[in-house]
């Protein structure tokens, strides 16, 4: 059984994607988690593909925000499109990261990926709140890779 099978049970996985859904509920933008055992190259890099990919650079306002785990690297990435980036304030991708990685140097990863969900769908509420008749524009799913 590989890491990537074991990182997150399907619990977990179910609370990940409420997280996901009540974050989302509050927001015209879009969160997504993509989970892979290795990036094989720069994580950074990785996420940009993943990013593009998942089609996350097509979303209306350019508000989507990926979350982008390497199992076995031990390394993960929050990568926000223009939109979000342009808004958040300049330490907010780190402030939540280190959100994710303490809960991750636990072994509690279920929760650190919920408290980051969260936190970035507080900054995408503040900045692109939920309209009436908004479009869930991607699939709330966590990815594979």
């Amino acid at each position: 059984m590989s890491k990537i099978e074991t990182f997150l049970s399907t619990e977990d996985e179910a609370e990940i994607v409420e997280a996901i859904r009540t974050a989302e509920n509050r927001t015209s933008g879009e969160i997504r988690v993509h989970i892979e055992a290795s990036s094989k190259m720069d994580t950074f890099e990785r996420a940009m593909e993943i990013f593009h990919y998942l089609k996350m650079d097509n979303t209306q306002q350019q508000n989507g925000v990926l979350i982008y785990v390497a199992v076995e690297d031990k390394d993960f990435v929050i990568y926000g499109d223009k939109g979000i980036n342009d808004v958040v304030p300049n330490d907010f991708w780190e402030s939540t990261k280190d959100i994710i990685l303490a809960e991750f140097k636990k072994g509690d990863f279920k929760t650190g990926l919920i408290k980051g969900i969260l936190k970035a769908g507080e900054q995408l509420e503040r900045h692109f709140p939920g309209l009436h008749g908004d479009v869930n524009e991607l699939s709330d799913d966590i990815s594979k890779g």
